[in-house]
């Protein structure tokens, strides 16, 4: 079983920055693809971003150029560095793990998740 535990979430005002860290405990076989995604209130549940274990990223087309994803293998820990945000990237966002040799972008892939840490943007 793999446990992912969010953090760093808030409040930002828009064009602000915010980073969020997902560690993940439990089977490393299971965690080689990290990924990002994030659901407002009313949406589904959509792909922000993912990293490969050898550090290959994807991205969506709305957080391209202002998000970047990172790792760090040896903590168990994923990065999302969170640039110019704006209103429309007020969500909750959710850390997963998928076995993938490669990032991927559909949810069906990620077979664990976090429990999701809230990102509010103000204008």
């Amino acid at each position: 079983q793999v446990q992912l535990r969010e953090s760093g979430g808030g409040l930002v005002q828009a064009g602000g920055s915010l980073r969020l860290s997902c560690t993940a405990s439990g089977r490393p076989g299971s965690t080689i693809t990290m990924g990002w995604f994030r659901q407002a209130p009313g949406d589904e549940r959509e792909f922000v971003g993912a990293i490969g274990w050898s550090a290959g990223t994807r991205y969506a087309d709305s957080v391209k150029d202002r998000f970047t994803i990172s790792r760090d293998n040896d903590q168990n820990t994923v990065y999302l560095q969170m640039n110019s945000l704006k209103p429309d990237d007020t969500a909750v966002y959710y850390c997963a793990a998928s076995n993938t040799a490669v990032p991927v972008t559909t949810r069906s892939w990620y077979a664990y998740w976090g429990q999701g840490t809230q990102v509010t943007v103000s204008s």
